[in-house]
């Protein structure tokens, strides 16, 4: 596992401190969710995407990827 150190206002910082607090969190569990939610995802999971729905609908490799442009934009809630 990786480390990141950003920066943050102090008013951030304690609002983060707090989400983390009464969610039962981690500040680092937070932040992990948060990029989730938004589609932030490894090559690994994106590919891994793709092939799911390739399997799922036996779609060439162009509409496979467009299928999973698609579900990420939902997921990120543009669509």
């Amino acid at each position: 596992m990786s480390r990141l150190t950003i920066t943050l206002s102090d008013e951030r910082h304690q609002a983060l401190k707090e989400a983390a607090a009464q969610r039962g969190k981690t500040i680092g569990q937070l932040i992990d969710e948060s990029l989730e939610f938004y589609g932030i995802k490894s090559r690994q999971s994106a590919a891994a995407l793709v092939r799911r729905a390739r399997a799922r609908a036996a779609l060439d490799e162009v509409r496979a990827l467009a299928v999973a442009q698609r579900e990420v934009d939902a997921e990120r809630g543009r669509a």
